[in-house]
C-alpha cells in the first residue's frame, strides 16, 4: 500500500459564526490524485487553503510527509512556527488558483524563474533549462518570451502550473483551476493535469469537472457542510455512491 503523503486530522475552521470545516479527516496517498467535489460552500477551497496555511485552522493537524504543517507540537501543545519556517514548508506545496496570478510585468519565462531563483537561490542557468522543459510539457515552449497580457486564459493557467512545478513540490494543490476559463479553453488545462497525474505527481484537485475526476482521480472525495461525506475510487463514488447526499449532488451535475 502506498504511504500517505498528506494526512489531515480533525480539522475545524470557522469564519465568525460560520462553521466552514467541521472535523475533516483525509489521507492522500503518495503519487496519487485525489479530487474533491461538492456543492459551493461545502468547504472544499477552504480545506485546500489550510494545507499550506493560507488559512489558519481553529483545531486539528495537517502533516506533509510526516511533518506537522504550520505548528510545532510540544507536550501535546501546538505553537506556531516562524514565518521563515512556514515559508520553507510552503516550498514543498505548489498551488494553482482559479485566477492565474502571473506577474504582468514579467515574461512567461521570468514568471517561472522568479521563485526557484529568488526563494530557493538555485542557479539561474539550471532553472532556465528546467523552465524551458516545463513549458514544453505544458505546450507553451514558443511563449517563453511573451507577456501574460498576450496569452489566453488557458495559456496563462498552464504557465501558472509550470511556475508551481518549477519549485519541485512534493504536493500540488489545484483550486478549481478551470472555473475562470471559457469552455473551449478548459480541455487544454485538463490535458496538462492528466499528464501530470500519469507522471505520478501527488495532486489534490478541487473541481467541478466530474469527467476529469472520473478519468484522472485515484480517489474522489465528496464534501458537504464542512465534512467528508464519502470517499472512494471514482467508479464507486461517481458510479454507485453510498451516501444519499452524494447521490443527490451527482444527479444534478451529471
Amino acid at each position: 500500500m502506498t504511504a500517505a503523503l498528506l494526512s489531515i486530522r480533525g480539522l475545524y475552521k470557522c469564519f465568525g459564526p460560520l462553521q466552514v470545516l467541521n472535523g475533516v479527516d483525509l489521507d492522500v496517498a503518495r503519487g496519487e490524485v485525489t479530487c474533491i467535489i461538492g456543492p459551493s460552500g461545502s468547504g472544499k477551497s477552504t480545506l485546500l487553503r489550510t494545507v499550506n496555511q493560507l488559512e489558519e485552522v481553529d483545531q486539528g493537524r495537517i502533516y506533509l510527509d510526516g511533518e506537522l504543517i504550520g505548528y510545532r507540537a510540544r507536550a501535546n501543545r501546538l505553537t506556531p512556527i516562524s514565518e521563515r519556517e512556514l515559508a520553507r514548508q510552503r516550498t514543498n506545496i505548489g498551488m494553482v488558483f482559479q485566477s492565474f496570478n502571473l506577474f504582468p510585468h514579467m515574461t512567461v519565462l521570468e514568471n517561472i524563474l522568479e521563485a526557484p531563483v529568488g526563494v530557493l537561490c538555485r542557479p539561474r542557468e539550471e532553472v532556465t533549462r528546467e523552465a524551458e522543459a516545463l513549458l514544453e510539457k505544458v505546450g507553451l515552449a514558443e511563449k517563453r518570451d511573451a507577456y501574460p497580457r498576450h496569452l489566453s486564459g488557458g495559456q496563462q493557467q498552464r504557465v501558472a502550473i509550470a511556475r508551481a512545478l518549477a519549485m519541485r513540490p512534493k504536493l500540488m494543490l489545484f483550486d478549481e483551476p478551470t472555473s475562470a476559463l471559457d469552455p473551449e479553453l478548459v480541455g487544454d488545462v485538463l490535458d496538462v493535469m492528466k499528464d501530470l497525474a500519469k507522471g505520478g505527481l501527488t495532486m489534490v484537485v478541487v473541481t467541478h469537472e466530474i469527467g476529469f475526476a472520473r478519468e484522472a482521480a485515484d480517489t474522489v472525495v465528496f464534501m458537504d457542510c464542512g465534512v467528508v461525506m464519502e470517499s472512494a475510487p471514482p467508479d464507486q463514488l461517481i458510479g454507485a455512491p453510498v451516501h444519499e447526499r452524494t447521490r443527490a449532488f451527482l444527479s444534478k451535475v451529471l
